[in-house]
């Protein structure tokens, strides 16, 4: 009867019908699990930017149901279109294929759809190449760019200075306030980190002082933001970026990347050949895996480069010269 075939259809689970709903499942399950709003916008990008893609290939968007992309598609008209067509790099490839196994592992576990075409589809091998960081040359040149005359011009030096002095992510950096500061302790309270945990970070003496410089000349302004722009508004990420690489192209930095992760990685640096250890580092650059800090010990450390002047194999020939 009729009252029986509506309960079995209520019991049938439909698949979701188009690409926009969707996305718009997934990222209201991104904002259930409380998710970076960095993390959703990666995510909403690379997911059109595949789509985009698609469309270029003249596959319609509106006909494919996200239950008929399949792992074909995935294999001939992403990782392939982008490497051979494209020629985007391993690390820009992997990018996309890491959003849309998160966005596709999300609909197939709510059985939004009949099948995962990213089941079986794995990153491609890319090769280690060495950590670029900054040497001390290049630190003093870059440092001689901001015009020390102007607020925008102290309020960059500062920052460069804490991205030294902290490794600090630049998304972390842009986060922080003035409460962030613990004048007493010398120490920054990071809130906006990327693992979800609150983290201290030291700070010494000269840098507690140029930060007071900073904030005489920043003045007052109604934004609680630490570092602001010339309308008293918090600096964003990319207004940070994008200064950092102004400053690369005044001290003409043609043989590294200068970026404010460049900063991160010669902190590092600096710091374990300094003589800081794997916990210090992994504390104070708030990394919740050991293994990119044990990278850093490994390739920054002066433990193997002093003890091969012991074992050096070289000396076992004679001198011709």
């Amino acid at each position: 009867n009729e009252v029986e075939l509506a309960v079995i259809e209520k019991k049938v689970k439909s698949y979701v019908e188009t690409f926009k709903d969707a996305i718009q499942l997934f990222i209201q399950d991104c904002e259930l699990r409380n998710l970076r709003p960095h993390t959703i916008q990666y995510y909403l990008n690379e997911i059109q930017a595949c789509l985009n893609q698609l469309r270029d290939q003249e596959i319609n968007i509106t006909v494919l149901k996200p239950s008929n992309l399949t792992e074909e598609h995935i294999k001939n008209n992403v990782i392939l279109y982008m490497r051979n067509f494209k020629g985007s790099r391993v690390v820009t490839i992997n990018t996309r294929l890491r959003a849309l196994r998160a966005f596709y592992n999300f609909l197939y576990k709510q059985k939004h759809i009949s099948n995962n075409p990213m089941e079986n589809i794995k990153l491609l091998k890319d090769r280690k190449t060495v950590i670029a960081t900054f040497t001390k040359d290049q630190l003093n040149r870059l440092f001689k760019q901001p015009d020390l005359r102007t607020f925008t011009g102290v309020r960059d030096y500062t920052i460069m200075m804490l991205m030294l002095e902290t490794g600090i992510r630049v998304n972390e950096l842009a986060g922080l306030s003035l409460k962030d500061i613990r004048w007493e302790d010398y120490m920054v309270v990071i809130r906006n980190a990327k693992s979800y945990r609150e983290r201290l970070v030291p700070i010494q003496k000269e840098m507690k002082q140029q930060i007071k410089k900073y904030l005489v000349i920043r003045g007052c302004v109604e934004s609680e933001a630490l570092f602001v722009t010339v309308d008293g508004e918090r600096l964003s990420k990319r207004g940070i970026q994008q200064r950092i690489t102004k400053y690369g192209e005044m001290a003409n930095l043609k043989d590294v990347r200068c970026s404010c992760h460049t900063f991160r990685h010669t902190f590092a640096k600096l710091s374990v050949q300094q003589g800081a250890n794997i916990f210090e580092i992994q504390t104070i650059l708030g990394h919740t895996s050991m293994e990119i800090v044990k990278t850093y010990v490994n390739l920054f450390g002066n433990d193997v480069r002093d003890r091969h002047k012991e074992f050096s194999p070289i000396k076992v020939l004679d001198k011709r010269i």
